[in-house]
């Protein structure tokens, strides 16, 4: 029920917030990493429960990023 970091980067927006709800394939947040940017979608149909980032943050590999309501 979370969305994981798959690289270290820099968290350059959120789109999202808690109790929003979302589609497979809606975008989450943007990431940077080594100069590119990596746009994270939504796995699956749900409602977000809680945005553990927000937009400045340096997050490391596998560091939970959003997670969906059960």
């Amino acid at each position: 029920n979370a969305v994981a970091a798959p690289m270290p980067s820099k968290v350059l927006s959120v789109a999202v917030k808690a109790g929003d709800k979302v589609s497979q394939g809606d975008t989450l947040c943007v990431l940077e990493a080594m100069k590119m940017e990596q746009v994270v979608r939504a796995p699956r149909d749900g409602i977000i429960a809680r945005v553990h980032v927000q937009s400045g943050d340096n997050v490391t590999s596998g560091s939970v990023l959003i997670e969906f309501e059960s």
